[in-house]
């Protein structure tokens, strides 16, 4: 089956040519009737090497259909086209709070969504989940803008929607909610560890400068925290006082 659609994300508008309808319902709150900026196409070979990185070859598992490995073919694939655009796809749970983004970052099963969850919690309509997973980041004069995609996460929370990253957390769990203002030298190997990062060197030259320019380009924070809803309040506040690099805030 040959299907064809086109999607909007960053500003960029995306042909797409894949095997399986469900990758364009995947896709629904992004698809566009707007001529495209660029093309990615999905073959049989791209799905092979998304099972050979995702799945064990002696597991029966549903998550391995090629239907699903098409969704990460395709972001992989984009992912790759859009750092030319001076885009990256980020590892983060991305909250906005009255039209101002906020972006939580930490390996796998660290808490993020649980953090995000506060916040929603803690500000009501006033926060939106941009994307809970894989928002996409574009590094522009004026700043850093962040932007919804479809790879959302199990919990698959994210919205179509840019708006203006003010900062970047980094999330440590703790008994003692406290949040500090860090450096970027602090920062950049988490930051990097949590870029896509391509497989071509060229490419991943351009990731790593692109990595480095977002460093230096939004606030730097590492949050330390429980899961009461305190941790919220304790980061937004911290997130919204001048601090200096090296001061900390800590819950009273």
């Amino acid at each position: 089956m040959n299907i064809r659609f086109r999607i909007a994300l960053a500003g960029e508008v995306i042909g797409v040519s894949a095997s399986h309808d469900e990758l364009r319902t995947f896709c629904k709150d992004y698809l566009t009737q707007a001529p495209a900026s660029f093309q990615v196409v999905i073959t049989p070979s791209d799905i092979d090497a998304e099972r050979e990185k995702a799945c064990r070859k002696d597991a029966a598992d549903v998550t391995c259909s090629d239907a699903y490995l098409e969704t990460l073919a395709l972001y992989r694939k984009i992912a790759e086209r859009l750092i030319d655009r001076d885009t990256l796809l980020f590892h983060g749970s991305c909250i906005s709070v009255d039209g101002e983004a906020y972006l939580f970052t930490a390996g796998s099963g660290t808490g993020k969504s649980t953090h995000t969850e506060l916040w929603k919690k803690q500000f009501g309509s006033r926060a939106v989940i941009v994307n809970d997973d894989k928002p996409l980041l574009k590094l522009e004069k004026q700043g850093v803008t962040v932007y919804g995609t479809p790879w959302d996460g199990k919990h698959r929370r994210s919205t179509n929607m840019a708006c203006p990253l003010k900062a970047i957390c980094i999330l440590t769990r703790s008994e003692e909610n406290s949040i500090q203002r860090i450096d970027k030298k602090a920062a950049l190997p988490m930051l990097i560890q949590q870029s896509y990062r391509p497989a071509d060197p060229a490419a991943l030259c351009k990731t790593l400068a692109l990595t480095n320019r977002l460093s230096g380009s939004v606030a730097l924070y590492k949050l330390c925290c429980n899961r009461e809803p305190e941790a919220a309040q304790v980061a937004y506040e911290g997130m919204n006082r001048h601090m200096t690099q090296g001061e900390c805030l800590v819950s009273r």
